[in-house]
């Protein structure tokens, strides 16, 4: 299986899924519904400069079942991280290789609502109307990945989520997503300012889209070549409060940390050392820099 495959399926399965939540409720029943619903929740980011994304699924592709659907209660994890500090809770909602629903993002935005904390809808989007549907399940967010689609594609999902005042997380394995993702971003950057709070974000994905595995360094190699106008996001392989402490130092401004929150016993307690650990981290640097000054 290559990159490309793995992709490929991926996006024609939610093309799928799409046609058939269309074929449900047509776009303009869906957009009376938003009509409705208060704004969406704002992604904020800690003045200490470090910030987690904690992510809820109960499967990955690269681990195999991390929870199951009949155990999990999807409103006390939430809030066990929204208790720990995290600054928004990413849902997996795509079913076939993550075991996720629509409903588990619903769940989450209405249990995260009254804290004033974003659900960002995690799934393979190809199609306007899934941001919509990410929308009106009360989501603040949505990721978007810049290898899957063509430009074009690309840019109507974000315009479409900067319509409707989510944040963009877009997703980038390699130098070339991110010189498109510079491209993508910038224009918009005035568009995102008029949503508030912080709408655009660039992650990098460490993982190998054929093995499926963590690549070692690659944050460490990549982010320098990052804009440094856009808060910076660590994905995949931070497993550890070292791990985040580490990556904090080297200039990413957040982590989206998914298997080892739900595999571990005590996520609310993991979250919270890893944030603690990253932010201790960035006030050890900032003192050894304004001693080398003095």
């Amino acid at each position: 299986m290559s990159a490309g495959d793995f992709l490929a399926g991926m996006a024609a399965s939610s093309r799928e899924r799409a046609e058939a939540a269309r074929a449900r409720m047509p776009v303009s029943e869906l957009r009376a519904r938003l009509r409705d619903l208060p704004p969406a929740p704002r992604l904020h980011l800690s003045p200490q400069g470090f910030d987690l994304i904690a992510e809820m699924k109960l499967r990955s592709p690269a681990v195999g079942a991390l929870r199951s659907a009949g155990d999990e209660d999807v409103t006390r994890r939430v809030l066990a991280y929204a208790d720990a500090g995290a600054a928004a809770v990413s849902v997996l909602t795509e079913p076939s290789r993550f075991d996720g629903d629509l409903a588990h993002l619903e769940q989450a935005a209405a249990a995260l609502a009254p804290k004033g904390l974003p659900a960002m809808r995690k799934d393979f989007l190809v199609d306007p109307y899934q941001v919509l549907e990410a929308r009106a399940a009360g989501a603040g967010g949505v990721l978007l990945i810049l290898r899957m689609l063509p430009r074009a594609a690309i840019e109507a999902l974000m315009d479409a989520a900067l319509e409707h005042g989510l944040f963009v997380l877009l997703e980038a394995f390699d130098a070339d997503d991110i010189a498109l993702a510079a491209q993508l971003l910038g224009p918009r950057r005035t568009v995102a300012d008029n949503v508030g709070g912080e709408s655009l974000l660039l992650g990098i994905n460490c993982r190998d889209l054929v093995t499926l595995q963590v690549v070692p360094g690659r944050l460490e190699e990549m982010v320098d070549q990052l804009p440094s106008w856009v808060a910076r996001v660590a994905e995949s392989g931070v497993a550890t409060p070292e791990d985040a402490a580490r990556l904090a130092a080297r200039g990413y401004d957040l982590a989206l940390v998914g298997s080892a929150l739900m595999t571990g016993g005590a996520p609310r307690e993991l979250a919270g050392a890893m944030l603690g650990a990253a932010r201790g981290a960035l006030q050890h640097r900032a003192r050894r820099s304004g001693a080398a000054c003095s």
